[in-house]
């Protein structure tokens, strides 16, 4: 299994009764895991409220994508013939 940015886990079963992952959540987020695979992470208003949020520097954009340019190609080569 991958490393998980949260310690909080549900199921896809589980989000079917979104009420309960909200409750089990609190204000932190939750990895949503599809037998045992992470899937996503369900992110409660509550944990959004308290991040700050700061406009990025336009250099500090170019650098953080000139750095991920290798990882973007294939998707940028495939988006480039929509």
């Amino acid at each position: 299994m991958e490393n998980l940015l949260t310690n909080k886990t549900a199921s896809m079963t589980e989000l079917r009764d979104p009420k309960k992952v909200v409750e089990k959540a609190g204000d932190k987020p939750v990895a949503i895991l599809n037998r045992n695979q992470l899937e996503g992470y369900f992110v409660p208003a509550a944990a959004v409220e308290k991040i700050n949020f700061s406009p990025a520097a336009k250099g500090e954009v170019s650098k953080l994508l000139t750095a991920r340019r290798s990882k973007l190609q294939p998707t940028l080569d495939y988006l480039r013939d929509k």
